[in-house]
């Protein structure tokens, strides 16, 4: 019932000044492929390759091919995911906002190719990246509503949350996510440096401490690092690929978190239940702010 097949589409980028055709190529040859995928991923800035350009020409290059969320790019997309009726996540593309700013966006394509969600990087990679940081997390219900006939038994299906390659470095970006309701965060990566290693156990420990999966999807070599991952709820690992371009076929089951975080990780940990009425309130000075025991368990995934 609360299962959803996905696959992991580790890809090198595909240059940015004609990606769609070569993109949706790649989605069919795939889905040929692996036609029980339920729900499409690619890396981070997939559709955004600058690497066939003198490196000096790439910074302008890359800000001249973003677009407004509302353009012929994000149509050609939505349209991709309804042909074959997936939900698809095509990594993230460099967003003009409505004020001008330049982002790094993630976009997230129901089954009848609606755009059903956007996150805009919070954390990019400083001093590297020139995008503006988003400030709003986002989660998304894989909702019952726009599942294609005949690809999923009727059921409550997973709730992802959105996240883009450095934000996991941060451990309040993948916990606030958990506590908005995210059963699987999906951290799209553009790691081409030799720090992969220690985002493989980021993608572990995030997973481990907020008792849900972690699927990190990075591009592949030579430009990338590879190592796509995909993380259970206690931390295990499902699923790992190697440098070159592959595709990982994991299914997620949000019912698996819950008996998690019911049972406690290994049967012993249960983190979502570490307060007990009466529980005093603890300061964060960092953030200016506090845990409020009364307020510390994740929210069902559905509430608004």
């Amino acid at each position: 019932m609360g299962k959803m097949t996905v696959g992991v589409a580790q890809r090198a980028p595909l240059p940015c000044d004609n990606p769609v055709e070569r993109f949706a190529l790649n989605v069919a040859s795939t889905l040929n492929r692996h036609p029980e995928i339920e729900l499409l991923v690619y890396p981070e800035m997939h559709l955004c390759g600058t690497e066939h350009l003198p490196e000096a020409a790439r910074p302008a290059a890359l800000e001249a091919a973003a677009v407004a969320l509302e353009s012929e790019l994000v149509d050609a997309l939505g349209s991709i995911a309804r042909s074959h009726g997936i939900w698809l996540c095509p990594g993230s593309i460099g967003e003009t906002t409505p004020d001008g700013a330049f982002a790094n966006t993630q976009l997230l394509f129901d089954p009848a190719g609606r755009l059903r969600a956007a996150y805009r990087k919070m954390f990019p990679w400083r001093p590297f990246e020139p995008h503006r940081p988003g400030t709003e997390f986002v989660v998304q219900p894989l909702d019952d509503e726009t599942v294609a006939a005949g690809r999923s038994e009727t059921g409550e299906h997973p709730t992802v949350g959105l996240s883009i390659c450095y934000d996991a470095w941060f451990p309040e970006h993948s916990r606030q996510l958990a506590w908005l309701g995210a059963d699987v965060v999906l951290n799209i990566v553009k790691t081409t440096s030799p720090d992969r290693e220690q985002e493989l156990v980021l993608a572990r420990a995030n997973a481990i401490v907020n008792q849900n999966f972690v699927v990190s999807v990075n591009c592949a070599g030579p430009i990338g690092r590879g190592r796509s991952i995909i993380v259970g709820p206690e931390g295990f690992v499902m699923a790992e690929a190697g440098i070159g371009e592959e595709t990982l076929v994991v299914a997620v089951d949000r019912d698996h978190v819950t008996d998690v975080r019911t049972r406690g990780t290994m049967g012993t940990n249960r983190i979502w239940r570490q307060f007990q009425p009466g529980d005093a309130e603890i300061p964060l000075p960092a953030y200016n702010g506090r845990i409020d025991p009364q307020n510390w368990s994740p929210r069902e995934p559905r509430t608004p």
